[in-house]
């Protein structure tokens, strides 16, 4: 556990520079709009350790697999976000020096991040010589306008002497990507053109082997100061530069903005129609100030706050930890776009290669329901439907019918390179299933589930019937090698929660075909003989079970390991990710993340509350929670169980995971999926929030350490806000027709 930044309910700020920190606060202080996204690195150069990091929604690479063996079946290519053109670069020189804060001596230093108004500043003092300039950057994504970024720099003369003062604005294609194999580079410029007082940038991705798309962006800047600009003779095929200067007197300040629109061809059939687009919309943005270009932004931050903020009293790392989660969650998808998904590191780094995962049906489905339009959910369920010729593609490969959707992907394809995740971790496919339930069940709309989602259901489904065997000695069908969401385990047998999954996608697909219309059921064209085989299968599929434990055995041969508890490991060898051979971890009994809780969790209600409490107080002492999926099912599970301790210390670590650094790893970028689990802690746990049989119930208690908290969920057309006081629990109706809902037990009404 690390904490560098202050405790403060709305900013990410810090006074102190460590550069051995640095690449921390990158991380802790990243910026997003949906459409791209940035690490919080420094717009001038930095000659220490960096991470520079821009990334476009939807604009990656597929990296070639680099492994020392092959087997048929394994994937092509290792996708991968790709480094964008770094459009935020600003030198600064004074008296001819650049500053470089690396070396150079300078105080009052400042990094903050306003969460309210998504606005990143950074400011320091710094002494060059006999000059004393205060330097002062801002910047923001805009969510109004989302291919724009907007820099705003503030020079004020502080010292006794006048100061010469030069701004190169720049556009830089000579770019890399950390994580690329042999140092490849993944952009060729195409077009630059260098005005005076503007430049552009226009690049493409390499060519690949693979037959996937090449992306082209467009980057345009264009400034708005009152200092001299400079003609720049010095020639770069990779990158354009804009040159002005001035002189400040002792006392006088200036400003300097830099708007960039940045575009892609996911959105543009040309090049020729790439720069027209750019073009206009620096045209647009031209004409508006840089308080009107703020203020816009900060609009539609303060409605999305207005929606979704959770308030709690009493404990400001609480307060923090959650609008942080919210915050990143909001920066990286808000569902504008349907291509595109939610990556476990967002905009944030490179580490997952910015793919979508299963994280996003498992934990950001259930949040997302809870907080915007139902559109931006059903978005998501559409991402995967647009998918299911790769996921038949992926299946094909196994040797199996129906569809695999993937592990890790862009376009459907799975393209992860390690084969225990890539095709054994299978129990993603059951995910799909259950987040179509899921929004089903919240929103009460079918619309989905009958038409595009029983294709992919009865396509998953497919899947099961074709992976799973008889096993004629226990007269039960049986899923082999396998890995399951606890992945400090790999190629198990019978894993519970992946057979569970898969005799449950079984059966709701059998009860959705009973509702779909005649004319979908003939394009489904699923048989009589197939639905007597999924039959089969859900009414003998072997679930492993100790009787004497009460537990559902996480998969066959989990009983039969060393079983000492998370205690018995000494505390210098924790993180046992970063200190252990991967050998020592898959023999030993540590459970990265709930595996068995998992499915506990998703369905909550089918479990008495005696088969709650025996597994989790079983598996608990077991989990390291070194997957940052993992403190928030179990902090609902505990407070499901009234285990209130247990459920605020797994609420703090997945609300503060990266605030605080739990495991020492949130240098590579942030873990935006985990970031539902704050919400999922606060609503599920504290709360109680369940939807059974269409309505609303609550069974809410208060944190012993906080005075109040409370938020606001949508649901069915309605917003309700919850507030949960020392007095009790408090339900107001916001918006919308009247509700019934339960609390604890008796019914509410709510109506405005």
């Amino acid at each position: 556990m690390k904490r560098i930044f202050e405790v403060q309910p709305w900013n990410i700020v810090t006074h102190n520079f460590n550069p051995d920190d640095k690449r921390l606060q990158e991380s802790m202080t990243s910026l997003g709009n949906g459409y791209m996204g940035m690490r919080g690195f420094f717009e001038e150069d930095y000659s220490g350790d960096t991470l520079n990091g821009i990334y476009l929604g939807g604009v990656w690479y597929p990296d070639k697999t680099r492994v020392g063996w092959w087997k048929n079946g394994y994937p092509e290519y290792f996708g991968k976000v790709v480094n964008a053109v770094n459009f935020i670069k600003m030198n600064v020189k004074i008296n001819g020096e650049k500053i470089d804060l690396a070396k150079d001596q300078f105080s009052d230093f400042e990094l903050n991040l306003d969460m309210k108004q998504s606005l990143l500043t950074r400011s320091f003092t710094i002494t060059k010589g006999a000059a004393k300039i205060a330097v002062k950057f801002e910047r923001f994504l805009s969510v109004a306008q989302q291919e724009l970024s907007v820099q705003r720099l503030t020079l004020k003369n502080v010292g006794s002497s006048k100061a010469a003062i030069t701004i190169d604005s720049a556009i830089d294609a000579d770019v890399k990507n950390e994580d690329a194999n042999y140092d490849e580079r993944f952009w060729n410029v195409v077009a630059t053109d260098q005005q005076t007082e503007t430049g552009s940038v226009l690049a493409q991705t390499t060519p690949n082997p693979f037959g996937t798309p090449q992306f082209t962006s467009a980057m345009e800047m264009r400034h708005v100061t009152t200092l001299k600009p400079v003609a720049v003779s010095d020639s770069n095929a990779k990158q354009v530069v804009n040159e002005f200067a001035g002189e400040l007197a002792p006392g006088d300040e200036t400003t300097f903005e830099k708007r960039v629109i940045v575009v892609t061809s996911r959105d543009y059939d040309s090049n020729d129609a790439l720069k027209a687009a750019m073009n206009q919309l620096s045209d647009q943005v031209a004409t508006q100030s840089y308080d009107d270009l703020f203020n816009a932004h900060a609009k539609i931050w303060a409605d999305r706050w207005e929606k979704s903020d959770i308030q709690i009293g009493g404990d400001t790392e609480a307060q923090q930890g959650i609008r942080f989660n919210l915050f990143e969650l909001f920066s990286t998808y808000y569902g504008e776009d349907a291509r595109l998904n939610i990556g476990p590191k967002g905009f944030t780094g490179e580490k997952y290669g910015g793919a979508t995962y299963w994280d996003t049906e498992a934990f950001a489905v259930p949040v997302y329901l809870g907080i915007t339009d139902p559109s931006v959910t059903r978005n998501l369920l559409m991402y995967r439907y647009k998918q299911l010729d790769g996921a038949y593609h992926n299946a094909k490969q196994q040797g199996l019918k129906g569809a695999l959707f993937p592990m890790v992907t862009f376009d459907g394809i799975e393209c992860h390179n390690e084969w225990e995740i890539t095709f054994e971790e299978i129990h993603r496919n059951g995910d799909i299933a259950f987040a179509i339930y899921n929004y089903t069940r919240y929103t009460g709309d079918t619309s989905y589930v009958l038409n595009e989602g029983s294709k992919v259901l009865t396509e998953i489904s497919r899947f099961w019937a074709d992976r799973v065997h008889f096993s004629e000695r226990n007269q039960s069908y049986m899923i082999h090698g396998v890995t399951g969401p606890d992945e400090y385990e790999n190629n198990v047998d019978n894993n519970w929660y992946t057979n569970i999954l898969a005799q449950w996608t079984l059966k709701y697909t059998l009860e959705i075909l009973d509702q779909v219309s005649p004319e979908q059921a003939k394009e489904l064209g699923v048989n009589d003989a197939e639905k007597k085989q999924w039959q089969d299968i859900v009414d003998r599929m072997y679930l492993p079970y100790d009787k004497d434990l009460n537990i559902f055995v996480q998969h066959d041969g989990f009983l039969d390991k060393d079983l000492k508890p998370v205690s018995a490991i000494p505390e210098d060898q924790l993180p046992i990710n970063q200190h252990w051979s991967w050998d020592k971890i898959l023999r030993s009994p540590y459970i990265k993340q709930g595996d068995v809780l998992q499915g506990i969790w998703d369905f909550i209600d089918d479990f008495t509350p005696e088969q709650k409490k025996s597994n989790f107080d079983f598996y608990e002492q077991y989990t390291v929670h070194e997957s940052s999926l993992s403190p928030a099912i179990y902090s609902v599970l505990a407070a499901d169980l009234h285990y209130e301790d247990k459920a605020v210390e797994l609420y703090e670590r997945t609300a503060r995971l990266d605030l605080d650094n739990y495991n020492n790893d949130t240098v590579d970028g942030l873990h935006v999926t985990a970031m539902t689990g704050g919400w999922l802690a606060v609503v599920q746990g504290f709360a109680g929030m369940r939807v059974r049989d269409g309505k609303l119930h609550y069974a809410p208690f208060l944190p012993k350490k906080w005075d109040h908290y409370s938020f606001r969920q949508v649901f069915r057309d309605r917003l309700i806000e919850v507030d949960v006081d020392q007095d009790g629990a408090h339900f107001k109706l916001i918006d919308g027709e009247p509700i019934t809902i339960d609390v604890a037990g008796k019914a509410v009404e709510l109506s405005k």
